[in-house]
């Protein structure tokens, strides 16, 4: 195997092995939702829906309605929650 074909080899290892993640990730959170106003600081699931940040775990204050958590699905009304981002 010359070095052309090991790095093609290698570079098609590593995206079907980012397409199995991407899938076991999505399989991961079927069974949930976004729900939004109810992290606390620091516990977001991911990104701002204003474009304040883009990364979880970067939420200032406690219950902002533009960071969002992941629940189980119907748990989000009941936590204090609301399914819609803010406009």
């Amino acid at each position: 195997m010359n070095a052309r074909q090991a790095l093609f080899a290698t570079a098609l290892s590593a995206f079907c092995v980012a397409g199995i993640a991407t899938a076991h990730a999505a399989d991961a959170n079927a069974d949930k939702e976004k729900c939004f106003g109810i992290s606390k600081a620091g516990q977001n699931d991911c990104a701002s829906v204003t474009g304040t940040h883009s990364c979880a775990g970067q939420a200032k204050k406690d219950m902002d309605a533009s960071e969002w958590k992941y629940v189980a699905k119907g748990t989000c009304a009941k936590a204090g929650g609301k399914m819609a981002a803010p406009k």
